[in-house]
C-alpha cells in the first residue's frame, strides 16, 4: 500500500480508548490508511473538557510514576524534584509547541485536524531547507516509528512490572512470620525466576489483545482506572506517615546515575503522542490549551509528590509494598496492555493485512499481534530489570517525540515567516537538551546492561515503597 493510497483514504481514530467503534479494525480492512490521520467525529462523539481531562491524566499516569522514587534516588534528594520540576516544565512546552504547529497548518492548509506525523510531515514541508522539503514524508516515518517503540516499549515494561509483583506477591504469602498482628514478612520463600512469571503471562495478553473492538476493551479501561485510583490512594496513604530525618539523603546523587533519572523521568512526561487526538475530540477545542496546562500541572505535582516522598521516605533502602496494592495495581497495568498495545497495532497490522487475500486477513491479523506481544515478552525476559528498562524506553524513543522534535518542527514550521532569534535559540537549546539525554541515558542504560553496578539495586517500580 504505497504512502500517498494511504493518506487519502479514510481512517478511524483509534489512538484514543475513549472512542468506541460500532466495528473492529478489522471490519474495516478495505479502509486502512496511514497510522495517525484523525478525523472529527461530530457532536455525538465528541468529549467534554472534563472528559478529555481524565484522559490526559489516564494517559499519563502509568508505571512510569512508580519508578519515580528511583528515579529521584539516582539524582539526589534537592536535584531530583528541581529536574523533575524542569523537565515537567519543558515537556508540557513542547506539547503546546505540538498543539500551536498543528493549529497553524490547519488553518492554512484548510484541514479540520492533524496529527503529529502529518504536522511534522507539512513541517518539514514549510522548511527553508530543498532537501527537508523533498524527504518531508520521513517526517511522518520517524514519528510512527518512535510511537511504535515508545508504546511497544511500555509493552515490555508491563511485563516486567507484572512479573515482579506476582513474585513478590507469591513469595510473601508463602513466606514465615512472626508478627501477625503487623503482618511482617520475616522469611520470604523463593519462588521461580521473575522471567518464567513473564513467559506464563504470555499466553493471557496474546489473548487480551486478540480484542479488536474499543468499546470491549474501553469496559477493561474502566477497570484498570478503579484499581490504579484506589492503589495510589493506598500509597499516597501509606508514604506520608512518620517520614524520617532526610539529612542522612544526598542533596545531590553522583553524576553517573543521573543519566538514569533522565530516562525514567522523560519516560513517565512521555504523553505527547495522545495530545492532537484528544483535542481532536472536545466539543470545544478552543479551551484544550487551558486543559493541557491544569491537566499536566496535576500530573506533574503528583509525580514530583510521590517521588519525592517515597525517597524520603525509605532513602535507599527500598523495598516492597503492601501486597494487596500490589495486586491491585497489577491487575490494572494488565488491562493496559491492551490500550497501550493498540496504537502500534494500528500502524503495524494494516501493513501485513491489506497484502494478504481476503479469507487470510483474520489470520494475518491475529498472527501478527501475537508475534508483537511475544516481541514486548522477549525484550522484557532479556532485560529483567524495571528501573533500566524504564530509562532505556525514555531515553531512546519518549526523548525524540518529547524534546527532540516539537521545538524543530516550530522552527521549520515559523521559520520562514520570521521566528523571532531567541525563539531559536530556546527552540534550539531544547532540542540539544533532548538529544544529550537520548546519548548519555542510551549509553549509561547499555553499559548498566552489560556491566551492572555492585551497588545494590531494588528493580520493582513498586518497590519504591515499603
Amino acid at each position: 500500500m504505497s504512502t500517498q493510497r494511504l493518506r487519502n483514504e479514510d481512517y478511524r481514530d483509534y489512538s484514543s480508548t475513549d472512542v468506541s467503534p460500532e466495528e473492529s479494525p478489522s471490519d474495516t480492512l478495505n479502509n486502512f490508511s496511514s497510522p495517525g490521520s484523525y478525523q472529527r467525529f461530530g457532536e455525538s462523539s465528541s468529549t467534554t473538557w472534563f472528559q478529555t481531562l481524565i484522559h490526559l491524566l489516564k494517559g499519563n499516569i502509568g508505571t512510569g510514576l512508580l519508578g519515580l522514587p528511583l528515579a529521584i534516588k539516582n539524582a539526589g534528594i534537592l536535584m531530583g524534584p528541581l529536574s523533575l520540576l524542569l523537565m515537567g516544565l519543558v515537556a508540557v512546552h513542547c506539547m503546546g509547541l505540538l498543539v500551536k504547529c498543528a493549529h497553524h497548518f490547519c488553518h492554512r492548509l484548510n484541514k479540520p485536524f492533524l496529527d503529529y506525523g502529518d504536522t511534522v510531515m507539512y513541517g518539514l514541508e514549510a522548511s527553508p531547507s530543498a532537501w527537508l522539503r523533498n524527504h518531508a514524508h520521513w517526517g511522518r516515518h520517524i514519528v510512527d516509528f518512535f510511537l511504535i517503540v515508545t508504546q511497544l516499549g511500555f509493552c515490555s515494561v508491563y511485563f516486567v512490572f507484572l512479573a515482579d509483583n506476582f513474585k513478590q506477591v507469591i513469595e510473601a504469602a508463602n513466606g514465615t512470620t512472626n508478627n501477625c498482628h503487623n503482618n511482617e514478612t520475616v522469611i520470604l520463600t523463593p519462588t521461580m525466576d521473575s522471567r518464567l512469571y513473564m513467559a506464563s503471562f504470555l499466553p493471557f495478553l496474546v489473548l487480551l489483545v486478540f480484542i479488536r473492538n474499543l468499546r470491549v476493551l474501553s469496559v477493561f479501561s474502566l477497570l484498570a482506572n478503579v484499581t490504579m485510583l484506589v492503589s495510589l490512594v493506598m500509597i499516597y496513604q501509606f508514604i506520608v506517615q512518620e517520614i524520617p530525618d532526610p539529612s542522612h539523603l544526598p542533596l545531590v546523587a553522583s553524576w553517573k546515575t543521573y543519566p538514569l533519572f533522565f530516562g525514567t523521568a522523560i519516560f513517565a512526561f512521555e504523553g505527547i503522542g495522545m495530545v492532537l487526538p484528544l483535542e481532536n475530540k472536545m466539543k470545544d477545542p478552543q479551551k484544550f490549551s487551558l486543559i493541557l496546562y491544569v491537566g499536566m500541572a496535576i500530573v506533574s505535582a503528583l509525580y514530583i509528590s510521590l517521588g519525592t516522598l517515597g525517597y524520603l521516605q525509605f532513602g535507599a533502602a527500598i523495598q516492597g509494598l503492601y501486597q494487596s496494592v500490589k495486586l491491585l495495581y497489577s491487575i490494572g497495568i494488565f488491562f493496559t496492555y491492551a490500550l497501550q498495545f493498540y496504537v502500534p497495532a494500528e500502524i503495524i497490522i494494516p501493513f501485513f493485512v491489506s497484502r494478504a487475500p481476503e479469507p487470510w486477513r483474520l489470520v494475518i491479523d491475529l498472527s501478527v499481534r501475537t508475534v508483537l506481544v511475544c516481541l514486548t515478552c522477549v525484550v522484557a525476559i532479556l532485560v529483567p530489570r524495571l528501573d533500566l528498562v524504564l530509562s532505556l524506553v525514555g531515553s531512546v524513543s519518549s526523548s525524540a517525540l518529547a524534546l527532540i522534535i516539537p521545538p524543530l518542527l516550530e522552527i521549520a514550521t515559523y521559520y520562514s515567516e520570521g521566528l523571532s532569534p531567541l525563539a531559536i535559540i530556546k527552540d534550539a537549546l531544547i532540542s540539544m537538551l533532548g538529544f544529550l539525554g537520548f546519548v548519555v541515558g542510551t549509553g549509561v542504560t547499555l553499559y548498566e546492561l552489560i556491566q551492572p553496578s555492585s551497588a545494590p539495586i531494588f528493580i520493582n517500580s513498586t518497590s519504591a515503597f515499603v
